[in-house]
């Protein structure tokens, strides 16, 4: 692992406070920025450019949860909070008479379009439409909207992250309750409210084919300190196991390690009426995702957690 300051913007999340336990760990110094409870706050520019200026790394995490209904104002929130902390990373990287020479920002695999035929990879992946991927797309472009000629830019496009505090809890316990099936997609109304804003989640895999795309949290930070070290490595990165899985089966896995045999399939109606009762979308758990890690197999990265089942066991037994 290389030395130095690491500076995590967007700290307060399950991922930025694993991160700061792991570089820690290394003996690196970490100065985290978030809104509380940080070392700097999002504002304090110039709290953030003397973190910045000198540092060797900075992550940029920062952003609303996409895990809520898809209202005007949250439509609004999770692209400030990304587009204005990233720009605000920008300027001071900008500024500094020292800059980082690496910056990691965080992106998404739901960049890519909704994938039954192929896997996307960085170079053969094809950007999709709607919400979700305007988010993703403006959240880039920010990233490497600001001319910064010492400072290489990475865009971390995580699939889901399987980790303590992330997906897998939730999901663990539906299974309990005997609500561990798949998810089936099908017909439902759409408005055109929705259409319109590019929220509205079409039919696509059925029976629970959809794809599903993970990486393992120790990946993530292991990938992080992968492409620190290769000076080589720029530009979009998939954070994706090699062994992707679908609905079905990862559904299945989830029911196998807490001892639940069975769990009937849910329809996408009951879906639709689960999702308004906790206040999310369904897009989360029918959007088919077929992400690979085309940039870090060439580079030679080796996944401490390449498959399904040792992933999920080994985080249920951490948790």
């Amino acid at each position: 692992m290389s030395e130095g300051r690491v500076v995590i913007g967007g700290a307060s999340g399950f991922m930025g406070q694993y991160l700061q336990r792991h570089f820690r760990a290394a003996g690196r110094e970490v100065v985290t920025i978030s809104r509380s409870g940080a070392d700097r706050a999002w504002g304090d520019a110039d709290g953030i450019a003397a973190a910045v200026d000198g540092a060797a790394l900075v992550v940029g995490l920062a952003g609303k949860s996409v895990n809520c209904r898809y209202t005007p104002a949250n439509r609004a929130e999770i692209f400030r909070s990304r587009l204005d902390t990233t720009a605000q990373l920008s300027r001071a990287i900008a500024e500094a008479a020292s800059p980082p020479p690496v910056w990691v920002n965080s992106s998404t695999a739901t960049i890519y379009r909704h994938a039954e035929d192929r896997p996307m990879t960085e170079r053969t992946g094809e950007i999709g439409t709607g919400f979700s991927v305007d988010v993703a797309t403006a959240w880039e472009e920010a990233l490497f909207a600001d001319e910064l000629p010492h400072t290489r830019r990475i865009a971390l496009r995580s699939a889901i992250v399987i980790g303590d505090g992330g997906v897998l809890g939730p999901l663990q316990r539906l299974a309990r309750l005997g609500l561990g099936g798949p998810q089936f997609d099908g017909p439902w109304p759409v408005s055109r409210r929705r259409r319109e804003a590019g929220t509205a989640h079409f039919p696509g895999a059925r029976c629970g084919t959809q794809r599903f795309s993970w990486v393992h949290l120790d990946d993530v930070a292991r990938i992080i300190d992968f492409v620190e070290e290769h000076a080589d490595i720029s530009g979009p990165v998939n954070a994706a196991a090699p062994n992707p899985v679908d609905n079905q089966e990862f559904m299945r896995t989830v029911r196998h390690i807490v001892g639940v045999p069975f769990g009937p399939p849910l329809p996408r109606w009951m879906l639709e009426l689960g999702a308004i009762g906790i206040r999310t979308e369904t897009e989360l758990v029918l959007k088919s995702r077929w992400v690979l890690p085309g940039v870090l197999d060439d580079a030679g990265f080796v996944f401490a957690h390449p498959e399904l089942e040792p992933a999920l066991r080994e985080t249920l037994a951490r948790t």
